[in-house]
């Protein structure tokens, strides 16, 4: 099986390495006024659930373009939790969440589903695919949401299913699929329309270790090539290595791991 994840789009190209940035000027205030706005921006979160039971508090988390975020911990902290709230599907307790400069905590649901359209890329646990659309609709949806370029989704849809190594399969649907074949049809969902937001909630949970690496790269092909900011929740290290950052949920908010 083949699998492409260069020639989606000719200009999706891997950001420049980290050593290529230019040190800091002598004035090391005007070097960090100069640099951009994080693309995420999360403030002092806390979350609550019915028991009582507090999640999490004091989490603070910012994300910049081109930035691939993972993050681990025991089963039960809130990590799926906290990917709805970043992704405006749940309401934290207290705290912000900004995305390139937007607050979600000010925007009625009409606003959060526009934004989560146009700017979030969500791969869901639990898939999603809808059973009635052929895999190439399934795929294209948002597209279809955004633009009335029915052609241009097609095509791009197709592109996208080649590069998770579905090419060819487009017309059929999800009952003729794998576990592990829906969740590379949810992750072509959600990269296709080039979202800024990209959150994985397990995003290799039912792929072999050789599909696994082949998608992870495109994911991360995504993330760095469109300048967009990635985090996945996972419970494996080695999807966890890959990425730039290895962060820890607790109930006291994000802490860097090392050592993954």
């Amino acid at each position: 099986m083949k699998y492409r994840s260069s020639n989606i789009d000719e200009q999706d190209q891997a950001i420049s390495a980290k050593s290529d940035l230019p040190d800091p000027p002598s004035s090391c205030t005007a070097w960090i006024m100069s640099q951009p706005a994080p693309l995420l921006s999360v403030k002092a979160l806390g979350k609550s659930v019915p028991g009582p039971r507090r999640l999490f508090e004091h989490l603070d988390l910012e994300v910049a373009g081109g930035e691939l975020v993972a993050i681990i911990g025991e089963s039960g902290v809130g990590k799926s939790t906290l990917l709805n709230i970043l992704a405006g599907l749940d309401d934290a307790d207290e705290g912000s969440v900004a995305i390139d400069g937007v607050e979600l905590g000010p925007l009625d649901e009409t606003a959060r589903t526009r934004l989560r359209r146009e700017r979030i890329g969500f791969v869901f646990q639990a898939f999603h695919i809808l059973p009635y659309l052929t895999l190439q609709q399934n795929v294209a949806l948002p597209l279809a949401l955004i633009s009335p370029d029915a052609g241009a989704a097609k095509a791009r849809a197709e592109a996208m299913l080649d590069a998770v190594g579905l090419g060819g399969r487009g017309d059929g649907y999800a009952r003729d699929l794998s576990g592990g074949e829906l969740q590379r049809v949810a992750i072509a969902r959600a990269l296709v329309h080039r979202p800024a937001l990209i959150l994985a909630d397990e995003p290799t949970g039912n792929l072999d270790p050789e599909t696994a690496a082949r998608v992870l790269a495109l994911f991360a092909d995504a993330v760095r090539g469109n300048g967009a900011a990635g985090i996945m929740v996972t419970h494996s290290a080695a999807t966890a290595a890959t990425a730039d950052r290895v962060l820890t949920l607790g109930r006291d908010g994000l802490v860097e791991h090392r050592g993954v």
